[in-house]
């Protein structure tokens, strides 16, 4: 029984390839082909016109966020590698919770004690308390190191200090 239901609906798929083949027109390249190529070359050339316009403008814009990202690092202060790959894309370059004026996804860390950070990424780490993205970037990471992040993002206030005078 299922052979023959299966049969009969192969034989349905066939048959309706089949018409849409015959059908002719915009399925294989009749008349109505043409009149979309030709919308087709139409669309292509002010599309051009448009990219071309763009990457003027996309030039401009770059050297605009150019030098907002200069200005804004400008009273920046040196902080590790590895703050910037794992902590400053949430908190900021420079701990604020901030960049180029906006709100980041972190909550501001500067200013906070070394003890205070470091008993937040141990309580992150081991899932006291609940944050995915911090559990995902501490799991593999050692007391050891979770200690040098905890003290280098306390001595911010110090290095702001120094990078100012």
């Amino acid at each position: 029984m299922k052979n023959i239901i299966v049969g009969i609906l192969t034989f349905g798929i066939i048959a309706l390839m089949v018409m849409t083949f015959m059908a002719g027109g915009a399925y294989h390249g009749g008349e109505h082909a043409k009149v979309i190529e030709n919308f087709g070359d139409k669309m292509n050339n002010a599309k051009a016109t448009k990219i071309e316009e763009k990457d003027d403008r996309a030039k401009e814009m770059d050297k605009l966020n150019a030098l907002r990202d200069k200005a804004g690092n400008a009273g920046a202060f040196e902080v590790s590698q590895a703050y910037k790959s794992k902590c400053a894309s949430c908190h900021g370059v420079n701990g604020s919770g901030e960049q180029n004026g906006k709100k980041l996804m972190g909550p501001k860390l500067f200013g906070q004690s070394s003890e205070k950070i470091y008993q937040d990424l141990v309580d992150f780490k081991a899932g006291r308390k609940e944050n995915m993205i911090m559990k995902g970037l501490l799991i593999k990471l050692s007391e050891e190191e979770l200690r040098v992040f905890a003290d280098e993002i306390g001595e911010f206030p110090a290095r702001a200090k120094e990078a100012n005078q």
